[in-house]
């Protein structure tokens, strides 16, 4: 209860919530847009993602060195805020319009844009929330939870919309947008003296730590192999693959941004609990779950042959992602410092992904375009599967590194804001 009396936890858990819809409702259906409503090809889709994995890379790693140089300052949220404002008229007059006339140059333009401020984006603000949830108190999971429904609360409606016509979807973003934005100047964080200190006596001798820290790279070898090919699956394959299950594309289309809402809404449910369920198996078991149940979902997706056992395994994300996220992010505070949470999270968690996504997409778009979307699933699964496999020998157990948790930011007593 004392979590939903916190009102930094309002505050945080509504920029989740508003970032989520102005994603949520155009990048639900981005590779249907994509390949259905623009006709790109599967393998130009792949190019697509792949340049937006690159572009997303540099910012993610620049984000977390930026960030938590800034502990909870919230220069960076500024900047995002102001793409998320502008992303309808970017989206309709910028980017739809190069990809059609000149393909590699909107690809570029795009990534640029659209790998600020929401694939790195979100990233980002997850970690500067979590930051937050140590810096007054609160539970993390709980604060993410809102980011959930606000996923549903969008693509409940937005398939039906993408089938009128995407560019309502788009407007509609630049609108969440704007109330980000406004509640972003009402937003006070309070930054002491002693986090001040704690965030400029980072250097870079810190963060190079990171990388002569095995741990640190036993976590990215899993990260890399299970969830960067599962991003795949999910954002550029899974998606097209439904909506072709059904006679009509317009159906499969609104079918899909329901079954999406219902799964986020039961993802935000998982949310909730899932701090509870890593207490109780632990956090490494808990990551092994996570890769075990991406696995089950890409193979089960190449076995399963109704309406309901493709609606199924989508659902499996809304188990997954929760239990990861919280994994993750617990992981992070057992075997790495506090300070350099989010350099950790963005290079560890969303960097792997991404360098996954720019290795694989073209790949996998040329495997789905050359063979069969089943053949892929069962590619992928046997991928993931290994490297789940791998992870009971090289990720680190609960109490194998002890250590002093850190929950900087917190005000001493008498202590005056700088």
């Amino acid at each position: 209860m004392k979590t939903f009396t916190n009102s930094k936890y309002w505050f945080s858990s509504g920029y989740l919530f508003l970032f989520f819809i102005t994603w949520s409702i155009w990048w639900s259906f981005y590779a249907i847009w994509l390949n259905n409503t623009l006709g790109l090809t599967g393998t130009q889709v792949g190019t697509v993602y792949s340049f937006n994995s690159f572009s997303a890379l540099l910012f993610m790693l620049l984000y977390g060195i930026i960030q938590d140089k800034l502990g909870t300052k919230k220069h960076l949220i500024w900047f995002q805020s102001v793409v998320l404002v502008f992303i309808g008229p970017f989206l309709i007059y910028v980017y739809e319009p190069l990809l059609l006339s000149n393909f590699y140059l909107g690809a570029v333009f795009g990534a640029i844009y659209l790998g600020a401020g929401f694939v790195a984006g979100a990233g980002f603000l997850e970690s500067y929330t979590e930051k937050v949830s140590r810096k007054y108190d609160f539970e993390f999971g709980k604060a993410r939870m809102w980011g959930s429904l606000g996923y549903a609360v969008a693509a409940f409606g937005a398939g039906t919309l993408l089938s009128i016509n995407p560019h309502i979807n788009f407007w509609l973003a630049s609108v969440a947008g704007i109330v980000f934005f406004i509640l972003n100047i009402f937003f006070k964080v309070e930054v002491s003296a002693t986090e001040e200190k704690e965030t400029s006596d980072l250097s870079k001798e810190d963060l190079a730590t990171i990388l002569k820290n095995k741990v640190f790279w036993f976590l990215l070898i899993y990260l890399f192999g299970t969830v960067c090919v599962y991003t795949v699956y999910d954002q550029q394959l899974f998606p097209v693959y439904f909506v072709q299950q059904f006679a009509d594309q317009n159906t499969g289309n609104q079918i899909y941004g329901y079954l999406n809402s219902f799964q986020v809404f039961v993802e935000a449910l998982f949310l909730f609990i899932a701090p509870y369920i890593v207490k109780k198996i632990g956090v490494k078991q808990s990551l092994v779950l996570a890769g075990s149940v991406m696995a089950f979902r890409i193979v089960g997706s190449a076995y399963v042959s109704s309406a309901f056992g493709i609606s199924f395994m989508k659902l499996l994300h809304a188990v997954e992602l929760p239990i990861l996220l919280i994994a993750v992010f617990k992981y992070i505070a057992l075997n790495f410092d506090a300070r350099l949470s989010a350099t950790v999270y963005l290079v560890g968690f969303k960097i792997s992904s991404e360098i996954g996504v720019i290795l694989f997409s073209s790949l996998v778009g040329y495997l789905y375009d050359v063979t069969t979307y089943e053949t892929t699933f069962y590619i992928l699964g046997s991928i993931v599967a290994l490297f789940v496999i791998m992870s009971f020998f090289t990720l680190n157990r609960d109490n194998e590194t002890p250590r002093e948790s850190r929950m900087p930011y917190h005000l001493n007593k008498g202590e005056k804001l700088s």
